[in-house]
């Protein structure tokens, strides 16, 4: 037969209620103290060596930048003062140059000025000269009866007896050779030696020079050249009719 249903449990009866309790009196409320911060731990002093070390190469660092600074500095005012002086060097340099060409300019055109004076001068000398000799020409046919001088005719200023004004100039010229010939030892008296002179009216000499077929050695010959140049101006006063520009004159070595 199946089980019997479980009987149900009797009821609890119900608790009675508290009485009621009276009502707590508030208290002045206290303000909490707020929690105190934990100590820390100082952190521990730097080393001041490491610093002092740190500033002293800080302090060398800056020296010698100043340093190098002051010596590039140094080093490129001397690079322009250099330059300053190449400059000034080169612009002297330049100034000295310009003031010898101006110089050698002038020289230039004052030796071209005299050099056609000169030629001038010649040229006038020489029409003159032309002029009086055909002025002059029967005078002085008639007058020069001398042989060449190179001929061995004996004549004024050689040693001769000719008077005429041709003679008697010959005879000036070799009087005022000799009063300027300084005699080499070498030149024996009464030698001839033939020297060719170039002059202009007034007896200025233009060259002299002796003739190949001179005797005397080259002292002797330079000496006779020389007495010549000393000698100048040569007579020419009292002798302009027999006047000659280019004179074939020959000189003999006085005696004593």
């Amino acid at each position: 037969a199946p089980p019997a249903p479980p009987r149900p449990a009797p009821a609890q009866p119900e608790p009675a209620a508290p009485p009621p309790q009276p009502r707590p009196e508030p208290r002045p409320q206290q303000a909490e103290t707020p929690p105190q911060p934990t100590p820390q731990t100082p952190p521990p002093r730097p080393d001041t060596r490491d610093q002092e070390r740190a500033a002293r190469l800080a302090q060398q660092q800056a020296e010698e930048r100043q340093r190098r600074e002051q010596e590039e500095r140094r080093r490129q005012e001397q690079i322009d003062l250099t330059e300053r002086q190449r400059q000034q060097e080169e612009a002297e340099r330049r100034e000295r140059l310009r003031r010898q060409a101006e110089e050698r300019e002038k020289q230039l055109a004052e030796i071209r000025r005299q050099r056609e004076a000169a030629e001038r001068q010649s040229r006038m000398e020489q029409q003159r000269l032309e002029q009086l000799r055909d002025r002059q020409l029967a005078t002085a046919r008639s007058e020069d009866r001398t042989a060449p001088a190179d001929s061995g005719t004996p004549q004024a200023g050689t040693g001769g007896t000719d008077d005429s004004l041709l003679g008697r100039y010959r005879l000036a010229i070799q009087q005022a050779v000799e009063r300027n010939w300084i005699r080499p030892e070498t030149i024996r008296p009464g030698v001839p030696c033939v020297i060719r002179i170039v002059q202009i009216p007034g007896g200025e000499v233009i060259s002299a020079n002796v003739d190949p077929s001179c005797p005397y050695d080259e002292l002797g010959r330079r000496s006779v050249e020389a007495a010549v140049l000393r000698a100048q101006p040569l007579p020419y006063a009292g002798f302009e009719s027999v006047f000659q520009r280019e004179l074939r004159f020959t000189f003999r070595a006085p005696e004593g």
